[in-house]
């Protein structure tokens, strides 16, 4: 993003001093553009530009590249359930989550979702993602049903404004004291216990 910004903009490390953990695409640009005066109508560039950027950048080496402990495991074991569907909620653009999984191969678990292209509420995505998944043909009666997973407190406040339940993981910028906080109904360190996660979402391991 930052790159992108530079290039269009002309301004370098505009995201240096924002705080963009847990907020949606279009809530940073739209910060990184009053903080450095850039115009709201010079902004339709930016997206192309930084999706392009990032198609690019994505193959190159990062220090906190990679997939965090247990998440390709769990996703194998809640793919096959006939009980839970897997759903995307994240403040990523569309085509910025698309590129980042399927870099990792993890794309292919998400049949739909919502994403952060427009908003700036990121408590509004809940509501578009239970309907992304009623279009899927899955009956979720209420957002009670739901449980988000996230490492940030807005993850945690995205779930709790919908009335949905929330397990908060550690592997981000925040801790375990500062997500339970936040409020979460459940803190795990990482999701590298599969079977702790699994209770966590009040499932059952398979026999």
């Amino acid at each position: 993003m930052s790159i992108a910004f530079h290039e269009l903009y002309a301004v370098p490390d505009a995201f240096g001093h924002l705080h963009t953990a847990g907020r949606t695409d279009a809530w940073i640009l739209s910060d990184a553009a009053a903080l450095h005066a850039v115009e709201p109508a010079a902004l339709a560039r930016f997206r192309d530009a930084y999706l392009s950027r990032l198609a690019v950048e994505i193959h190159k080496p990062g220090p906190r590249k990679g997939v965090m402990p247990g998440v390709r495991p769990l996703l194998e074991v809640l793919d096959k359930r006939h009980d839970v569907f897997l759903a995307l909620l994240t403040g990523n653009y569309e085509g910025a989550a698309r590129i980042k999984l399927e870099y990792f191969d993890l794309w292919r678990y998400f049949q739909c979702g919502a994403f952060g292209d427009e908003t700036h509420d990121r408590n509004s995505l809940l509501s578009v993602a239970l309907s992304e998944v009623r279009k899927c043909g899955t009956a979720v009666a209420n957002a009670a049903d739901v449980v988000v997973i996230g490492d940030t407190p807005l993850d945690v406040a995205c779930a709790a404004s919908g009335g949905a339940r929330s397990i908060a993981v550690a592997t981000g910028s925040h801790s375990e004291d500062e997500l339970r906080e936040a409020g979460a109904d459940v803190v795990l360190q990482d999701l590298g216990d599969t079977s702790r996660v699994l209770h966590a979402l009040q499932l059952q391991l398979a026999g």
